[in-house]
């Protein structure tokens, strides 16, 4: 049976990433604004309020958390980039989920997300080598590398995407 929670898996990776690797994970991050629009592009709203898995969000409320994510993402890498080792502040994604900004139309956020990538990217394709191991603090997950922290975003683009893609696809939509 699908992971409908993973439907690529975890992000995992051993080791340390090479300029190889990296540019690949930039790669998939410049890419997921189009690859999410693709995938929305043809939904109706009753389409877009169904839930990708039981007592998961909806389409609507994914698109809306994937904006919401990568703009903390973008701002925790430029506090990594300007200060030391920076504390950065978790948000409770699940109640985010749940205000009422999550009902607007996805065109909104997918406007921010482009945005937001656009100037993301300018920044991840100028990183130097000592950059990527500027590190910041997550209360929860503790010492993060941007190296790192590049992969887990190039990743968790394409963890939502598949979470609408697996969906449309089980429906046949």
């Amino acid at each position: 049976m699908e992971n409908l929670h993973y439907p690529i898996g975890l992000f995992t990776f051993e080791g340390e990433p090479t300029t190889e690797v990296v540019e690949g994970w930039i790669h998939a991050i410049e890419a997921a604004p189009a690859q999410l629009r693709e995938a929305v592009k043809d939904l109706r709203d009753d389409q877009l309020d169904t839930a990708y898995r039981p007592e998961g969000w909806t389409v609507r409320q994914v698109v809306h958390h994937i904006a919401d994510s990568h703009m903390n993402a973008y701002i925790r890498l430029k506090l990594a980039l300007t200060e030391e080792n920076p504390v950065i502040k978790p948000y409770r994604e699940e109640k985010w989920a749940e205000l009422s900004d999550s009902s607007l139309p996805i065109e909104i956020s997918l406007e921010l997300l482009e945005a937001v990538h656009k100037r993301w990217i300018v920044i991840l394709r100028q990183l130097q080598p000592a950059a990527l191991e500027k590190t910041f603090i997550h209360p929860d997950a503790g010492v993060t590398k941007i190296s790192m922290y590049i992969g887990m975003y190039a990743w968790h683009g394409q963890h939502h995407i598949a979470h609408i893609t697996s969906l449309i696809d089980r429906l046949k939509w």
